[in-house]
């Protein structure tokens, strides 16, 4: 008789849910193997269903596709709202078609998968740039302003140049014919490569400044005003990456100024 472990690997090869070998081993009596079974089919089912959700993600560069347009860069940005660090942005261009498993918004990714799926964007990707705006920027100009500075400058890095810009909730002066998309990192895959890209990006640089500046939990806060970012503000003050135009850093500011 066949074993479980044999009948496991079997079931391994089978990628269709309506492959005669299920109905040939469901007449199996032993709970193994049935428990088998059900695990391959559901595992079948995530995979059709991820198909699925990759195949409806394109929908905005199929459109493209259809029009003769093949360099097509999704562009999204990270690091408006945190208190300290810097904005900022990438650009992608993916080759036509390009599926990568597990890709979405990176705010739906589980954080230990972002390693493996920026990865997976740096090996497939036809072109990548990214924009870093820092604080003093963004004190100046004001966090919008600095978010289009920066997308801007991961779009100038790219080689090929874009023939369309697939773009995060924004419009941007430039000569490229682009589309905005609400919500793009969670519709579009170029955009959704895009935000991987800037998210793990800029969460490296901010593990770089908890080792500069400790105290403050840049590494799990990643600069957003979480209990432990405040403590350390109110224990140790405000350092230089820190943005003086956001409160309660600007109230600080100013108080240590008073005094």
């Amino acid at each position: 008789m066949t074993t479980i472990k044999e009948i496991k690997e079997l079931l391994a090869t089978v990628k269709e849910l309506d492959n005669p070998l299920f109905l040939e081993l469901e007449k199996d009596p032993r709970s193994g193997v049935q428990k088998e079974i059900n695990k391959r089919k559901q595992a079948i089912q995530a995979e059709l269903d991820e198909e699925l959700r990759l195949e409806t993600m394109l929908s905005y560069e199929k459109e493209l596709y259809k029009q003769g347009l093949t360099l097509i860069a999704g562009v999204d940005e990270v690091g408006r709202g945190p208190l300290a660090g810097p904005v900022v942005a990438a650009a992608v261009i993916l080759p036509k078609n390009s599926k990568i498993k597990g890709l979405n918004d990176s705010k739906k990714i589980p954080k230990k998968k972002h390693l493996e799926i920026y990865q997976a964007v740096q090996d497939q990707a036809l072109a990548i740039g990214i924009g870093i705006m820092d604080n003093q920027v963004i004190d100046q100009v004001n966090i919008y302003e600095t978010t289009k500075l920066a997308m801007k400058e991961a779009i100038s890095q790219l080689s090929p140049q874009p023939e369309h810009l697939l773009i995060d909730a924004m419009k941007l002066e430039l000569p490229i014919s682009q589309t905005s998309i609400i919500k793009g990192d969670a519709n579009s895959l170029s955009i959704a490569a895009a935000s991987i890209v800037a998210k793990v990006t800029r969460d490296e640089l901010m593990k770089e400044y908890d080792q500069q500046y400790p105290g403050y939990d840049f590494t799990a806060n990643a600069g957003y005003g979480t209990a432990k970012h405040l403590e350390g503000l109110e224990k140790l003050g405000v350092t230089p990456i820190h943005r003086t135009s956001f409160e309660p850093v600007k109230t600080l500011v100013s108080t240590k100024k008073d005094k």
